[in-house]
């Protein structure tokens, strides 16, 4: 995809079109609400890159998943009710720049954090 912005000299009465590709990509991450550091990506891989869905629906399913685990640990006596049918974790789409960090819509970034 490129980014495209034109530009009208006045001495010669040129257009001129300046492009530049798009450095970011469109997904989807997984975040909670924390008490000390406010919203935050829940989910990261073993490097501490975080993990980004290039869809709505593939977050939601991984979260669903989750959530069928966490209900079979209750179902093994593993895990109480209360905490195997709730989650904290909600979808935002964010963009993603080629350094692995993201930025939501209200501009924060979030980056890699080691392990």
């Amino acid at each position: 995809m490129e980014l495209c912005a034109a530009f009208r000299y006045s001495r010669r009465n040129k257009l001129t079109v300046y492009c530049r590709r798009k450095t970011t990509r469109s997904a989807f991450a997984i975040f909670e609400d924390t008490l000390c550091q406010g919203m935050m990506p829940t989910w990261r891989d073993e490097h501490g890159v975080i993990v980004t869905y290039a869809t709505e629906r593939e977050a939601q399913i991984e979260i669903a998943e989750m959530l069928l685990e966490q209900l079979r640990q209750f179902l093994a006596g593993e895990r109480d009710f209360g905490d195997a049918s709730t989650t904290g974790d909600f979808i935002l789409p964010v963009e993603v720049w080629p350094d692995g960090t993201i930025e939501t819509s209200d501009g924060r970034r979030f980056g890699t954090e080691p392990w």
